[in-house]
């Protein structure tokens, strides 16, 4: 089987002035289609680089990535964000909602931007919104909900527009120990039940407890 997402040597460096810092350092890693994956490590050791280069949301300084057999890491800026919108979730630790939208609005929102009527849009949008337990608080705004109800908002929107893999950065970063722990089991029934692929960061122990696979980074290196 191919992979859904290939990254083959990947390197990254971030450069200020005449400073180089390496992010990455020959980075290869396959994820398949079904997975549930976690990137874990210290806090500097290219979690956070990973995941934004293998959804096109950065550019490597060296090596490939691949999203469903195509090679991504040379195409445009427009070209990406066509790339992104089509096959690519993404779950934010700042959740990234619009706070002028509903929770059924900005679950919708990907949807929107691929142009769906609206009656086909808000019916996915409400379906993950149920499947997440927030179908009764799909009118409300974002400062009108929790942090863990905010955060399975992105959830929902990552999942509404079903794309290939969701990519989430430390999605319980940002929750108390019972939402995170809910949103948790949300996101593994969402793996187990409707096959979608996930890759996170983490530092959560219960989370990593729960994957099918842990990808240790140190340094921009995988460790093990």
């Amino acid at each position: 089987m191919n992979p859904v997402l290939q990254v083959k040597n990947l390197k990254k460096i971030y450069k200020v002035d005449t400073v180089e810092t390496p992010a990455l350092q020959g980075v290869s890693l396959e994820v398949h289609q079904g997975e549930f994956i976690a990137l874990a490590g210290p806090s500097g050791s290219g979690k956070s680089t990973l995941l934004h280069l293998m959804g096109g949301l950065d550019k490597p300084t060296s090596g490939e990535v691949w999203l469903g057999g195509k090679r991504i890491d040379g195409l445009s800026r427009a070209q990406l964000s066509d790339l992104r919108l089509w096959n690519v979730g993404f779950v934010f630790q700042a959740y990234n909602l619009i706070p002028v939208l509903t929770a059924l609005e900005n679950a919708a929102f990907v949807l929107e931007l691929r142009g769906e009527p609206r009656e086909v849009r808000e019916s996915k949008a409400l379906g993950a919104l149920e499947t997440l337990g927030m179908k009764d608080f799909a009118h409300r705004r974002p400062n009108q909900l929790s942090g863990g109800q905010q955060q399975r908002v992105a959830v929902a929107r990552a999942l509404a527009a079903r794309p290939k893999i969701i990519l989430a950065d430390e999605p319980t970063a940002n929750l108390d120990s019972k939402t995170g722990l809910a949103l948790i089991e949300h996101m593994r029934t969402l793996n187990r039940e409707h096959g979608v692929t996930f890759v996170f960061s983490t530092h959560d122990p219960r989370l990593l407890e729960r994957v099918d696979r842990i990808v240790r980074l140190e340094d921009g290196q995988i460790a093990a």
